[in-house]
């Protein structure tokens, strides 16, 4: 028994008399003994605390001098509370009616009781507002029952907040939940239902076997999402955000983004499409030059109210779009232009999640995105999921599926309240639909609506579906749908004649024939699209782009950096490491890699650039080296030192993330997609850990450009480098990484310097937003962190720009003796610099360490070749086995380079795990690396 049951009808009103006088000494007994007390009766005190008596010495009486049976009323309860728990397991909630319904929790007998038990009971202890037509208990449990177990069932009692479960519950019981549409509105609705069934039979007739992967059989998804629309245009929301996988989304282009008729059927004719788009810019729609079918693509529909719907773009990997689309209505509600924490508005702009109903408990980023909806970085106020239930996955049958009762169960351990509806009944599916949103801004969490339907057809429209589910497809075949289903209810109504229904869909079908005849007739001189990668895109990123800061304004920011509050008390040990940071301003020590970074930060707010990072322990940072949130030592209270400098003009923030790696990638990503003028980076815990987000690399941050026309400047930062800490703490897998390299899609670096690091961040910040923006790759370092090799002088920061190849000091002085030419990248390159140390012994040698990886730097290393007549041998050093790394990948540059030249690598043998797993193998292994490089 649960305390669903409001305060206002407590259990304790049922007694009166000698009643109440037992119940009180059972409570008196129950405080001293639990176990001594009926459990039934115990449990009731559990849930409801003590008697409260009035000033009469007794409880509100149910009935004057009325003696209710404690077992009865105790009965009553119990049932009660199974109505509200369990009715969703007898409730109609499935359209082809092919599970068995369990009624027994809420049958009288199981619960000892019988009807004329509820006619003695007043209707009052049942409901708090009792409808006219109920007279007593039994017609009060009746009345319940419809509510429950009806066309909408309803999960809530695992919330925790009791004023949550009590506002659904007040919700369902006064009625609010149930249809209130009039004659026009249904026949409107059923217009509606005429154009999304109309849809899918034009396509399916007039493009016999092409793929479109129909909504049919979840016809109602569209005008579910037409009553989110209704209700967001009335809240003055500003963005509703879409992220959905293939099924229906056609549909929902057309209907809910009104994607004109013309559009669509020219990509299906395979004409151009851009010549039926909206002149009235209402429409906006990306390509990429390579493309994607046209049921990944996306669009952006500006709304005449002020409220405008995005349906993110998204690859068949279903559910990764879930993350994207969070993050990107982070950005749409956040203020990111004054300096400080950005300001949030949870009403701007809200994330519809339509899932699968076999993706939602199969695919691991769903409870990753759901885990970090309530956090305060990543929270949003509240995403509306929906599962678009065809009750199969692919040829899957639910039993083979998942291991739970309904597809939607995972949510619940996140306290998502769920409400199941049967898809065959759109008035109700438009109630709930109203329910969920209006739920989602009162509680500002996410809400989940179960759409229970079924699919018409195959998996796609050339799947025969009877080969691997008979039983299932023999009853869809014989299933009306649900415009059918609707519109021969406005007839039995009296609201439209069976003639009226017909023609309204012959009409309808005559509308798109006529504008399929407009493609046909308009698009034969439409020039044919390209799929050349573009010019701008070739030429990349501007040469040689300054980013130097001056002295006075470094020097000030630096002060300004180690300036904190008198009252804030910084720990005593890392006061003194931080006061370090004034040294290099003195003509002492150097800078190194976190100090260069929160300069490089600095200037980049000071430039008007707004900061986004987050990542597993990245205020701190991994290495104990970063320091970007400060905590008093005595109070825990935090200081951001980065919102306190002079002449900032954005927002700053750090975000210690949950344990997630492919959820918190995907919402960076679509932060920046959103917000392109801000600088979003995720820091990798270590650089292998990235493994978890490998699909949100492929699928997105390295192809979306080339897919579908976004454009990102997402920044990865991915500890990287052999240090003898085993396999999983050594490679950041950058072989991936260089795999995926193509058409100047990212940039992909592995930088041995602090002042480089510092230019190639500022670099990243002046591109954001600009045609040559894209995402960037650091293979960052770990040792190296404070290295004096890799630390800067102030004035390397002042002058210069991002280099893509160093050359190493001490070598190369003497051109003509250099026979051997060493490339390194990262912390390799380090490790040969202590041992050339200034150069002497090594006039045979020269080493170039090459900072920038994609794109290749070919020219900057063309031009050190050239002054070097006598080389004979170009060698690749790298740390990592010979299968990984970077060798692969910069052989074919090299041997363009070569000229007649020999090419060899020196490095660890091709391996299947990335390193050795003890720091003693690794030794031995590193020094004949670079003893084998060095050899003369």
């Amino acid at each position: 028994m649960s305390n669903i049951v409001d305060s206002h009808r407590s259990p304790y009103s049922a007694f009166s008399g000698p009643n109440l006088g037992y119940v009180m000494e059972m409570y008196d007994l129950f405080k001293t003994d639990p176990d001594a007390v009926d459990p039934e009766l115990a449990e009731l005190f559990r849930n409801f605390g003590a008697p409260q008596i009035d000033e009469s010495g007794e409880v509100a009486v149910v009935a004057q001098g009325s003696q209710t049976d404690l077992r009865k009323v105790l009965a009553v309860y119990s049932l009660l509370e199974a109505i509200r728990s369990y009715g969703h397991l007898a409730a109609d909630i499935y359209p082809l009616n092919d599970r068995p319904k369990d009624t027994s929790r809420l049958e009288l007998s199981y619960h000892g009781l019988t009807d004329s038990d509820l006619v003695g009971l007043p209707a009052s202890l049942f409901l708090k507002n009792v409808p006219p037509t109920v007279e007593n208990g039994l017609d009060a449990m009746n009345y319940l029952k419809s509510l429950y177990t009806g066309s909408i069932a309803y999960e809530f009692s695992h919330l925790i907040d009791e004023t949550e479960r009590n506002w659904i519950q007040t919700k369902i019981e006064n009625g609010d939940v149930q249809s209130s549409l009039q004659g026009d509105e249904k026949k409107e609705l059923l217009e509606r239902l005429t154009k999304i069934e109309g849809f899918e039979k034009f396509i399916h007739r007039t493009f016999v076997g092409a793929k479109r992967f129909s909504i049919e059989g979840v016809d109602t998804l569209v005008v579910l999402i037409d009553e989110l629309v209704r209700r967001s245009e009335e809240a003055k929301v500003q963005k509703m955000l879409i992220g959905m996988a293939h099924r229906g989304r056609l549909n929902v282009l057309t209907h809910n983004l009104n994607k004109p008729y013309e559009m669509m059927f020219a990509e299906f004719a395979g004409v151009p499409a851009s010549p039926f788009l909206p002149k009235d810019g209402s429409l906006e729609v990306t390509r990429g030059w390579f493309g994607d079918v046209k049921y990944h693509m996306g669009a952006l529909y500006k709304g005449e109210s002020g409220l405008n719907r995005f349906l993110a773009y998204n690859p068949s990997h279903l559910e990764v779009v879930n993350p994207v689309i969070t993050g990107q209505t982070r950005a749409a509600q956040e203020n990111t232009d004054q300096p400080g924490i950005p300001k949030q508005d949870t009403n701007a702009a809200y994330a519809v999640l339509v899932h699968g109903d076999a993706a939602f408990p199969g695919q691991g980023i769903v409870p990753e995105s759901f885990n970090y909806s309530r956090v305060r970085g990543f929270r949003t106020g509240g995403s509306i999921h929906v599962i678009a239930n065809n009750t199969i996955g692919f040829t899957t049958e639910y039993y083979d599926s998942r291991s739970t009762h309904y597809a939607s169960d995972p949510a619940k351990g996140f306290e998502v309240p769920i409400f199941h509806v049967n898809a065959d009944h759109p008035e109700e599916v438009l109630a709930v639909a109203k329910l969920a949103f209006e739920y989602r801004q009162k509680f500002g969490k996410d809400v989940l609506i179960d759409l229970i339907g079924y699919r018409r057809y195959g998996h796609n429209e050339m799947d025969e579906p009877l080969v691997t589910n008979p039983v299932m497809y023999h009853e869809i075949h014989k299933h009306p749908t649900v415009r059918q289903i609707y519109g021969q209810r406005l007839v039995e109504q009296k609201i439209m004649t069976d003639e009226e229904v017909q023609q309204m869909d012959r009409s309808v079908i005559a509308s798109m024939q006529e504008a399929y005849d407009r493609v046909k007739e308009d698009s034969a001189d439409a020039p044919k699209t390209s799929n050349a990668t573009p010019e701008g895109v070739l030429a990349g990123l501007p040469r040689d782009l300054e980013t130097g800061v001056a002295e006075d304004r470094l020097r000030k920011m630096n002060e300004d950096l180690l300036t904190y509050p008198s009252e804030f008390t910084v720990f005593s040990k890392l006061d003194k490491i931080l006061k370090r940071r004034e040294e290099p301003f003195n003509g002492k020590g150097k800078i190194d890699w976190a100090h260069a970074e929160q300069l490089a930060f600095g200037s980049i707010l000071q430039d008007g650039k707004p900061i986004r990072m987050s990542g597993q322990d990245i205020q701190r940072g991994t290495f104990a080296q970063r320091h970007l949130v400060l905590h008093d030592e005595k109070t825990g209270e935090e200081f951001v030192p980065l919102h306190h400098i002079g002449g900032s003009n954005a927002s700053f923030v750090a975000y210690n993330s949950p344990l997630t790696e492919a959820g918190i990638v995907g919402y960076e990503f679509g932060y920046n997609l959103e917000e392109d003028k801000t600088m979003s980076i995720w820091e990798a815990q270590y650089g292998d850990f990235s493994n978890m987000a490998q699909v949100m690399f492929d699928q997105f941050v390295s192809s979306s450009f080339s897919k579908w026309g976004q454009q990102s400047g997402l920044v990865l930062l991915l500890p990287h480098a052999f240090e003898g800490q085993g396999p999983e703490h050594s490679s950041a897998r950058i072989e991936r990484y260089l795999q995926l390299c193509a058409e100047n899609n990212w940039t992909v670096a592995n930088i041995s310097s602090a002042a480089n690091y510092f230019h190639v961040l500022r670099r990243q910040s002046k591109i954001l937003g600009s045609e040559a923006e894209r995402p960037l790759v650091i293979a960052t370092p770990k040792s190296l962190l404070r290295h004096p090799l890799v630390g800067a002088d102030v004035n390397d920061l002042v002058e210069g720009h991002f280099k893509t190849v160093l050359e190493q000091p001490g070598t190369g002085t003497k051109p003509e003796k250099v026979k051997k030419i060493l490339f390194a990248s990262g912390k390799v390159a380090i490790d040969l610099a202590e041992k050339i140390k200034d150069g002497e012994g090594f006039d045979y040698l020269h080493v170039i360490r090459v900072e920038q990886l994609y794109p290749f730097p070919s020219d900057k290393i063309k031009e050190i070749l050239a002054r070097f007549p006598k080389v004979k041998d170009l060698v690749w050093v790298q740390e990592e086995p010979k299968n990984m790394g970077t060798w692969s990948f910069a052989y074919p540059y090299l041997e363009e380079l070569a000229d007649g030249k020999d090419i060899s690598y020196v490095g660890r043998i091709h391996r299947s795990s990335p390193s050795e797993g003890d720091g003693a193998s690794h030794k031995v292994e590193q020094n004949r690396i670079i003893e084998e490089a060095l050899k003369k």
